[in-house]
């Protein structure tokens, strides 16, 4: 969909797709070189990632892009070019995306010069767009998941035209990485390893503006973080919709437990993280490797939705409770230790009181390490939005019970580390006390520590002084607590 015949010769022009997309790179590298020598550059820039961990790997490539024609980060208002990097999953998430464009219209208006750029999820909906071309005029330029590695291109078009340009494809066939990037730090980064899902859950709309799965070749990824590490990365997370089903379509097909295995090889890795995994592909395989592999860190991202057989089906996540516990059963035997986390539904259509024990009751018995909890939020064009919604004060209701035994459990799991040393990648200033640095221990609990500045990067040893359902506080081994 395109709105003016600039942007339409943008995409007549792709050329034939090919692996890793490496002419489609060297194009849009040659598109950043015009672009910086240009008079009417943007010389400053605001990004705000408004979604998952692919969306944020997205808005480094964003970033990196406008950091190489010479512009800086400077606040939403004060910017040349500001982008909204949209997120699609919950309807708060669009409405904070309407109310900032509200906001900056007055900005607009007096620096008509100002650029306003959606992309991201958001951008795949019909609806959406419709909705943008009636009542946003002050949008310049929008395009969606598929193209993201076009935004020089769109970029140069936004320059050369006073319209609002907007560029969506409804499918992606090329894989194009080798643009540049800026990562948030130095020592870790995340790699996408897939892009897109096949699994249709019936309250999810990723799949309708992701995509379907496409996997990058193994040689690939381990080449990039082979780069990293050279870099500096000492951590890695491997990022897609869900890992489990990665290489099923590759011509020479592999498992995710392969993969690990390869990137487990890296020298100089220390540490591997992946997400996100669905129960109803975690095979044995993968678990074994869990137990095995040195550098993978003790830690698993299962979503469980819900506890429900009758609400798993109606969601269609094709597993059961009893298949759920299961595999963490199994998680736990392989890998001692290991810190589980999880996403739960709650209000899901038709759910009673009795379908809400039952996801308090797998709550109790695994006795998660963290939840990304999330009121259920119709989305149109999923087959749940149709379905029996559930009042909202019952959901409302159900949700704050669960926030409170998932912070009780969590008080008490954490307990245990109390007076303990664990290994904690310092990662920057607390944003609390600017005399303490906050990291990660490898089961990816969060840290807050006395220590100078000069060890961010590094791995330190830290003896646990306090501990709270969300974080720890401790000490650096070495030096003695006040």
């Amino acid at each position: 969909m395109a709105n003016n015949d600039r942007t339409k010769g943008i995409k007549d022009l792709r050329p034939a797709y090919h692996q890793e997309g490496a002419e489609e790179a060297q194009r849009e590298r040659a598109c950043i070189e015009r672009i910086k020598n240009r008079p009417d550059r943007p010389r400053t820039y605001f990004v705000a990632t408004m979604g998952c961990q692919m969306n944020a790997r997205d808005s480094e490539k964003l970033t990196g892009i406008l950091e190489s024609i010479g512009a800086r980060p400077v606040a939403e208002e004060e910017a040349d070019i500001v982008i909204y990097n949209t997120c699609c999953v919950r309807e708060n998430a669009e409405q904070r995306v309407y109310g900032r464009l509200g906001y900056l219209k007055s900005f607009k208006q007096k620096r008509p010069g100002m650029k306003i750029v959606l992309c991201g999820c958001m951008m795949q909906e019909n609806t959406v767009i419709e909705k943008l071309k009636k009542s946003y005029p002050q949008v310049d330029l929008i395009f969606g998941t598929y193209n993201i590695y076009k935004f020089p291109e769109l970029m140069e078009a936004m320059l050369d035209s006073p319209d609002q340009i907007i560029d969506l494809w409804q499918e992606q066939k090329d894989i194009v990485e080798d643009l540049p990037s800026i990562r948030k730090y130095p020592f870790k980064a995340s790699v996408n390893i897939m892009y897109g899902c096949n699994n249709f859950c019936t309250y999810c709309i990723v799949p309708y503006v992701r995509g379907r799965e496409r996997s990058r070749e193994p040689e690939n990824i381990v080449a990039e973080i082979e780069a990293l590490v050279k870099s500096g990365v000492k951590e890695v997370q491997l990022l897609g919709q869900n890992v489990n089903s990665y290489g099923r379509g590759l011509d020479h097909p592999i498992t995710f437990a392969q993969l690990l295995e390869k990137v487990n090889a890296i020298e100089g890795l220390e540490r591997i993280r992946f997400i996100s995994s669905h129960p109803k592909d975690l095979s044995q395989e993968l678990i074994d490797a869990m137990g095995r592999l040195d550098k993978v860190c003790p830690q698993f991202h299962l979503p469980l939705q819900s506890g429900s057989d009758r609400l798993l089906r109606l969601m269609n996540r094709h597993y059961t409770k009893d298949q759920y516990l299961d595999e963490v059963r199994r998680l736990k035997e392989a890998v001692p230790g290991i810190s589980i986390t999880t996403d739960i539904i709650v209000g899901f259509p038709t759910e009673t009181r009795a379908d809400f024990e039952e996801t308090l009751d797998v709550v109790r018995k695994v006795r998660f390490d963290g939840a990304f909890t999330f009121i259920y939020s119709p989305r149109v064009g999923t087959p749940a939005a149709s379905m029996q919604q559930v009042p909202p004060e019952e959901s409302k209701k159900n949700f704050q019970e669960l926030l409170d035994v998932l912070e009780e459990i969590g008080t008490e799991n954490m307990k245990k580390w109390k007076g303990q040393t664990v290994s904690v990648l310092a990662e920057e200033v607390s944003k609390n006390d600017s005399r303490m640095l906050s990291g990660r221990t490898v089961e990816n609990h969060l840290v807050h520590f006395t220590a100078p500045q000069c060890l961010i990067g590094q791995t330190v040893d830290v003896v646990i002084d306090q501990t709270t359902a969300f974080y720890m506080i401790g000490h650096l081994r070495d030096e003695v607590a006040e």
